[in-house]
């Protein structure tokens, strides 16, 4: 559970006990021998206010959290911290590539088969690539766990990259790359990072290229999750009306036979960029603009203020000041918005809008005048306060939302081994003070350290 890395000898309890001790926890029990169970059980509540779930480490390194909910669907998956940025330069777009293919097939199973297995009842297969992290998850009715989590292992113990399967796979990535190219408003995200990372493989778009992807064959993939795969950086998370007990069961046959993989080299650190203003002619109808800089990573002090500091800027609440000033106000863009995006050592907050040619100047103007306005005039307590609650909704309604549960558990996991729970998650947000966002808005919008990135 949330207390660490806590061995269970047997956790065959009756099920009113474990009902009992599930849901009834009136009081804080810290922790309890129950010899006659042969299980050592710690409580949720070693915080008070804490996140009610369990943990569990295997001897290879992969751990295990659950969140338990009453519900009808279930969901899990393999967190895994590996992403882009762990390539090598001649790797460009391999993680990703290697996440798609890895449900094309197994010892056992062909594609068709890997795909159907959830399908079959009702339920979903699906997996995603980010820069530091690959997640393969499952959604599924209430009693399907044992299915979705032996297909997860097949497909990380035992997937064959067919070369029929491979070839194919190529096109089809190819063609998503081709599809970003038409779409100016996603791709300017991907070429801005690549302008304050220069030389870096965080810089680098997840897709990669069409001339990287055609280089990749079987030895590449098993390569990868040779040397990059490791165990200790791996996190099953599960959300559903499943017993504890049953469920590490099920962990331990299924993924208790990878062998132990630890990572034992550090990834490259990025490194702050100067400050750059490039234009670049894409022959749009409308002109996409990106202000940014490199930021605060995931372990800095001040990284909730500057969730804060951005939700207030251009976060997704209509009533941010960039929403209001540039579309409500005056009529000039449809889409603007700011975003933070933290990494391991560095981070990324970035101001987007897409406007008319005749606008960009204006526009421009009233996006400046916004970020000065952080930068000099401190907020009024009703201000901050509303600030607060605003966030704190937010989080709370996509925490209402069990997949967004899901990839928070596995990621809060692997990134600070806990989670937070609402009631921690709102003192935290409460204690950042105004002259936090003027001190962290005086740092990270100075103008001297904002890149500019403009296609026309």
């Amino acid at each position: 559970m949330n207390q660490g890395h806590q061995d269970f000898q047997s956790c065959a309890l009756p099920t009113e006990l474990w009902h009992l001790l599930n849901f009834r926890r009136a009081k804080i029990i810290q922790k309890c021998f129950l010899q006659k169970y042969h299980v050592v059980f710690y409580t949720f509540a070693a915080r008070p206010g804490a996140m009610e779930y369990f943990q569990y480490q295997l001897k290879n390194g992969i751990q295990l959290v659950h969140l338990p909910v009453a519900s009808e669907i279930a969901w899990c998956g393999m967190m895994i911290h590996t992403g882009s940025r762990d390539e090598d330069p001649d790797q460009h777009g391999l993680a990703h590539f290697l996440e798609h293919v890895l449900f094309k097939g197994t010892d056992t199973r062909k594609p068709f088969h890997i795909l159907s297995r959830m399908e079959d009842v009702g339920g979903e297969i699906n997996a995603y690539t980010t820069k530091e992290e690959t997640c393969i998850y499952a959604s599924f009715l209430k009693g399907d766990h044992p299915r979705a989590m032996e297909l997860i292992s097949d497909i990380l113990m035992h997937s064959t990259f067919p070369k029929k399967e491979i070839d194919r796979e190529k096109e089809v990535i190819i063609d998503e790359i081709n599809s970003y190219k038409d779409a100016p408003g996603e791709l300017i995200f991907d070429d801005f990072e690549e302008l304050i990372y220069p030389d870096h493989p965080i810089g680098r778009n997840i897709l990669g290229t069409s001339e990287s992807l055609r280089s990749f064959n079987k030895e590449s993939l098993r390569g990868f999750m040779k040397t990059r795969y490791h165990t200790d950086q791996m996190v099953f998370c599960s959300v559903g009306n499943i017993r504890f007990n049953l469920l590490l069961r099920y962990f331990k046959k299924y993924f208790g036979g990878i062998p132990s993989n630890p990572r034992k080299t550090e990834r490259l650190k990025a490194r702050q960029s100067e400050a750059l203003h490039t234009e670049v002619d894409k022959q749009t109808w409308q002109t996409h603009c990106i202000i940014g800089t490199t930021a605060y990573d995931l372990h800095h002090k001040h990284r909730l203020g500057l969730y804060l500091l951005n939700n207030i800027l251009g976060g997704q609440g209509l009533n941010s000041r960039l929403n209001l000033s540039l579309r409500e106000k005056n009529g000039y863009a449809y889409n603007v918005e700011s975003s933070y995006n933290p990494y391991v050592d560095t981070g990324v907050l970035s101001i987007y809008f897409g406007t008319d040619n005749e606008n960009l100047s204006k526009s421009l103007k009233l996006a400046h005048s916004e970020l000065k306005k952080l930068r000099i005039k401190k907020l009024g307590s009703l201000q901050l306060a509303r600030a607060q609650r605003q966030m704190t909704g937010q989080v709370a309604r996509s925490r209402e939302h069990h997949e967004n549960l899901l990839f928070t558990l596995g990621k809060s996991i692997l990134l600070f081994n806990r989670v937070d729970s609402m009631a921690e998650i709102k003192k935290k947000i409460e204690s950042v003070s105004s002259d936090d966002l003027l001190e962290i808005a005086n740092d990270i919008l100075a103008p001297e350290r904002l890149s500019m990135l403009i296609f026309k």
